[in-house]
């Protein structure tokens, strides 16, 4: 199985999950200059790029019209914060925001498939890229995250 990591703001989950390319900014009268303004950066968009579009085409000798793709889970900022903080505690990773993305991504998955899976992430930056944001407790606080460590991953359970 296969799922897409994407961070708020971004339309690839609901196209993933719904068929359509939306996000939650794009409401009648929530238009702004800056769309997409979410604390991961580089990836999460709302157009389809070619390679992505590849990814959504049924898959070659499939009756059902499957794609590459089992499903998106669309990731607060507020939870990509509380994992890096959580892995950083907890297992001394420390990681950058998409690597957050992909472990709140991978912990949903877990949950949805239950025990006796195995779930694999790929811990795609580390932290020091992101030292002036991220990582930079001032700036999360300022912006409203809480920048302590969970103490469980219970907070993460699917809502």
């Amino acid at each position: 199985m296969s799922f897409l990591a994407d961070p708020q703001g971004s339309g690839l989950a609901n196209k993933v999950n719904h068929g359509v390319m939306f996000a939650a900014t794009e409401r009648e009268g929530t238009r702004r200059r800056q769309q997409v303004d979410t604390l991961v950066e580089g990836v999460g968009l709302n157009r389809l790029t070619r390679n992505f579009a590849n990814l959504l085409k049924p898959m070659q000798g499939d009756s059902k019209g499957k794609c590459m793709l089992d499903g998106a889970v669309s990731v607060s900022d507020r939870d990509a914060v509380r994992m890096s903080r959580w892995l950083m505690a907890n297992d001394g990773l420390f990681i950058g925001s998409s690597g957050a993305i992909n472990c709140v991504t991978a912990l949903h998955v877990a949950h949805r498939l239950g025990p006796g899976h195995t779930i694999v992430t790929i811990l795609a930056d580390s932290g020091q890229r992101h030292l002036t944001k991220f990582w930079n407790d001032q700036a999360m606080v300022s912006l409203g995250h809480d920048v302590n460590a969970p103490a469980t991953l219970d907070i993460f359970e699917q809502q």
